[in-house]
């Protein structure tokens, strides 16, 4: 008889008697613990958050951009990491040096930007308790100045080249259309209205001279436009209307005339092209991949064009000469997912964040002469072994359609947990424009290598990454297909010895919440449990509730539910219509002030499975939004989440 247990098995045991003690309260009694309020749920065992508190604060930090040059060594970099509650923008001087805590709220600060001037001012934006109104500042040495009007929603923030102007789109309250306005920004009272938008449209890029700006319109994740605006006239000019295709991004060349941008134009996948603005022929910079360009920046001097590819959800980068019209060698990377490119003001060094499956995001350059590449910062993992971290292998099987389907399957470590047959948390990813990736989840981490389950993400019909046909395959009356790649999945996971198919639960936000109340309403008896976040539990409900910026965009998506046809489809598919079916566990998750799934969504869902004599736990912040962003929050939700899957998948 061994006497000696491990401090998370400790933890383990100590949380299943907790557990049965104490899960079953008085259904419908709220209780408040600082901003949550709560249903149903445990208090936490103090083993538990112990160790789970590690995995909490882990962090990680994302270029922003150059500093201005100061000597031979360059004047370092921002990045956004988080030290305390919430993140904020931080000063690097040098690779590895000490982060300089800039922004100083209590409300997350995510994006930076130096002001072009030479100033040392530094843009930045935010918003309030995740209302997702946000607002845009710019930091000088004589303090902060907020340019954008109070009360309104301002994104695509986008300065001249000489930093003395900057553009944006606001969208009035409770309208699907942006509005573009244009200030200097440290002086508020000279912003003006310069273009009465429709739809979703915003400002890209301002030509060299600060005389135009290209502005970009989405429609749908298959149909976006461009268009040129002239600053002199006010004309607005479309960059080829004849064509019906998705772009991406877009930049102008250093003559300013012509465009850089990612299209799908006869292609099933996003590709490079350059279009000449006087004649709108077209040039294709890069090769006819299989895989979808996603990101990219040319140099102020227009010589070195940097992009990202991603292959089966990593990325790879390449440099291209635009001069030579040639492509360099690659830069030899670790293995991950690649964002936030941009080109120092010379040209020379190339900043991004890289982030891998088993390391949080961090800052790197790679000088493009040299061909070295360097590590501006090292986040920390909680006192964590990283060595522990396990990295997924990619997995395939087949839907009911014959259709192949893919995903990432983290498998637990031999050791404690031995060979399996493990539990298995399907995590759902949100969007649906979306993709699952190999990238950094403390989450994840935590699930494998403490509770000793195996996690897969898949990546259903309707995620991006995989061509426009593909991203298609959900749309309107198809959006239950998706659901049914769920159902596959289950029975790829029956054919394994190392998976339980008998504790088996879903896991999901956003979008991804739905795919999770869906799978519970056609999957129930093969499923233990769910966990739903800002879910959408009614598409008819929340297409009237959400933001009215969001709502044009979603009927595109989802379908239009004014249309008779369209609406009965809508109830008919809806978790809400069918919660009837839910008779397994299900932890609700929400912010009250969650502007894109409205609250409602889950009190209306939390409602109806309770009349019908279900088992639901409650978690609703009243300072979040779409999704919790306040550590204090996580750790909360994260302790809840662990007691609920130790009940559901019978970890004991």
């Amino acid at each position: 008889m061994r006497m000696a247990i491990g401090a998370a098995a400790l933890a383990l045991c100590a949380a299943a008697a907790w557990l049965t003690a104490t899960a079953q309260s008085d259904p419908g009694t709220r209780t408040t613990r600082g901003a949550l309020t709560l249903e149903n749920v445990p208090e936490t065992p103090p083993a538990v958050r112990e160790r789970l508190r590690q995995y909490v604060n882990t962090r990680g930090a994302s270029f922003q951009d150059w500093l201005p040059a100061n000597g031979s060594s360059g004047g370092g970099i921002l990045v956004a990491t988080r030290f305390a509650n919430t993140t904020q923008i931080h000063r690097v001087a040098e690779p590895m040096g000490a982060r300089t805590q800039i922004t100083f709220y209590d409300e997350p600060v995510n994006g930076a930007a130096v002001r072009r001037d030479g100033s040392g001012g530094v843009f930045f934006a935010r918003d309030s308790g995740g209302d997702e109104n946000y607002q845009g500042f710019l930091m000088t040495a004589g303090g902060v100045t907020q340019f954008t009007e109070p009360g309104t929603r301002n994104q695509s923030l986008t300065q001249s080249e000489d930093g003395r102007l900057v553009a944006w789109s606001l969208a009035p309250r409770d309208s699907q259309n942006y509005d573009i306005f244009l200030a200097d920004p440290a002086n508020p009272s000279s912003r003006r209205l310069i273009h009465d938008g429709e739809g979703a449209i915003g400002p890209i890029d301002f030509s060299p001279d600060g005389r135009r700006l290209l502005l970009g319109q989405y429609i749908s994740v298959t149909k976006t436009r461009r268009f040129v605006f002239d600053l002199d006239t006010n004309a607005l000019s479309e960059i080829t209307p004849d064509l019906n295709v998705a772009y991406d991004g877009g930049e102008f060349t250093p003559d300013g005339r012509r465009i850089i941008v990612a299209s799908d134009e006869g292609r099933d996948f996003l590709g490079l092209v350059e279009i000449d603005l006087a004649t709108g022929a077209r040039a294709l910079l890069t090769p006819d991949l299989n895989w979808d360009v996603e990101s990219f920046d040319l140099s102020d001097d227009g010589r070195m064009l940097a992009y990202t590819v991603n292959e089966a959800g990593a990325s790879r980068v390449y440099l291209r000469d635009m001069r030579a019209r040639r492509i360099l060698p690659q830069p030899a990377l670790p293995p991950g997912v690649v964002f936030g490119l941009q080109f120092d003001p010379e040209g020379r060094r190339l900043g991004f964040t890289l982030n891998s499956a088993t390391s949080p995001s961090d800052a790197y350059s790679y000088d493009v002469r040299t061909r070295v590449l360097t590590r501006w910062t090292q986040s920390e993992v909680g006192g964590l072994d990283p060595a522990t971290f396990v990295t997924p292998e990619l997995i395939s099987w087949t839907s009911f359609d014959g259709r192949e389907i893919s995903g990432f399957y983290y498998r637990p470590r031999g050791g404690r947990f031995g060979s399996g047959p493990h539990p298995v948390i399907v995590s759902i990813h949100g969007g649906p424009e979306g993709q699952a990736r190999p990238t950094f989840s403390s989450t994840i981490q935590y699930w494998v290598n403490e509770l000793g389950a195996a996690v897969i993400l898949p990546n259903v019909r309707g995620s991006t990454g995989f061509g426009k046909d593909f991203v298609a395959l959900d749309n309107g009356a198809r959006r239950e297909d998706s659901v049914r790649d769920i159902g596959a999945l289950l029975d790829w996971i029956e054919t394994r010895d190392d998976l339980d198919s008998e504790r088996v639960m879903v896991y999901g936000g956003s979008y991804g919440g739905y795919m999770v109340l869906a799978s519970m309403t056609h999957y129930n008896d093969r499923l233990a449990g769910a966990v739903n976040i800002v879910g959408i539990s009614n598409f008819v409900t929340f297409l009237e509730n959400t933001s009215g910026y969001r709502r044009d965009l979603r009927r595109v998506e989802y379908g239009d539910e004014r249309d008779p046809t369209m609406r009965e489809t809508l109830m008919r598919i809806s978790p809400l219509t069918n919660a009837s079916r839910i008779t397994k566990p299900l932890f609700i998750i929400h912010g009250a002030n969650d502007p894109r799934v409205p609250v409602s969504e889950a009190e209306q869902l939390l409602a109806a499975v309770r009349g019908n004599g279900g088992e639901a736990w409650l978690m609703l912040a009243a300072n979040e939004g779409h999704g919790f962003a306040r550590r204090e929050n996580q750790e909360a939700q994260r302790e809840a989440e662990t007691l609920f899957m130790q009940r559901v998948l019978r970890l004991n």
